[in-house]
């Protein structure tokens, strides 16, 4: 999803944004024709995403300037490395660092956590993956990002599946639909390339989803014990996948009941950015 297209849409509003009328700094302070070079550096470790992001910060500012990556996407560093070298125009390099730091430490933060992530649940059969809660208008960055720490996306939008929630449900039975004949409905409409998941959140819910032959069925907000229990009920008729309550301290033993999916909105709602500085010398 992270397009060449769209990263330039979004690093051009960025940059509009935080220069509107020109870098008053560095258009009164440096001489126009002075070149600078520069080291995307860490302070901490990490795993990297946004090389894309970063390098068109600069691009979009001043064709002029060139960057080069000593680390790629998805690959981890050590607190002192150098990330990337960046030389041109020294104005036009003052100018963009604060937009391709924002996005780039942002981006190597949610890559760094969802390695983590990833980590804790290393040798069992569970995947980890993001949410839509994410920024708005930065989706394919920050998913791109999960990516890059080893975990894989939901849904992109509303547009590419179905996905039941309580609220949906509580329509239905409220028109005097059983769940099994409402999703059997949406069945009947839908191509036969979509993918239907159901959220649940009793055990009790389960067998009546399974029987509209759903993709997907989600476990929401369940203990440990009613993970497993619905595992066993579910006995491979369709993916499960755990919500609800997942963090760093709790993913292990989510993992260890069995489930298929385990999804964490924290991945991108709750992430900090990573500490990475770009140190500057004018030439």
């Amino acid at each position: 999803m992270l397009t060449p297209r769209l990263i330039d849409t979004v690093v051009s509003a960025a940059l509009d944004e935080d220069a509107p009328w020109g870098d008053l700094t560095a258009d009164a302070l440096i001489p126009a024709e002075a070149q600078a070079s520069a080291s995307l550096n860490a302070r901490e470790p990490g795993v990297f995403s946004g090389a894309a992001v970063f390098e068109a910060a600069f691009r979009l500012t001043d064709p002029g300037i060139s960057v080069a990556f000593l680390v790629a996407d998805g690959e981890p560093f050590s607190a002192g490395d150098t990330i990337a070298m960046v030389s041109g125009p020294a104005r036009a390099v003052l100018t963009a660092e604060r937009v391709a730091l924002n996005f780039v430490q942002r981006m190597s933060g949610i890559a760094t956590m969802t390695a983590a992530y990833v980590s804790a649940v290393s040798d069992t059969r569970a995947r980890i993956v993001d949410t839509r809660k994410t920024t708005p208008g930065l989706r394919a960055f920050e998913r791109h990002a999960v990516r890059s720490g080893g975990g894989r996306n939901h849904r992109h939008s509303l547009s590419d599946a179905v996905m039941v929630k309580d609220n949906h449900l509580a329509v239905l039975l409220e028109r005097g639909l059983t769940v099994t004949e409402a999703l059997l409905r949406a069945r009947e409409e839908l191509p036969h390339t979509t993918s239907i998941e159901v959220e649940v959140d009793r055990l009790d819910q389960i067998e009546a989803v399974l029987a509209a032959g759903v993709d997907t069925i989600m476990l929401d907000n369940f203990t440990l014990d009613e993970l497993r229990e619905g595992v066993v009920l579910v006995a491979g008729r369709a993916v499960v996948e755990a919500s609800g309550n997942v963090t760093l301290a709790t993913v292990r033993d989510i993992a260890a009941t069995g489930v298929d999916v385990i999804s964490s909105g924290a991945l991108t709602h709750s992430v900090q950015s990573l500490d990475l500085g770009l140190d500057v010398s004018v030439d």
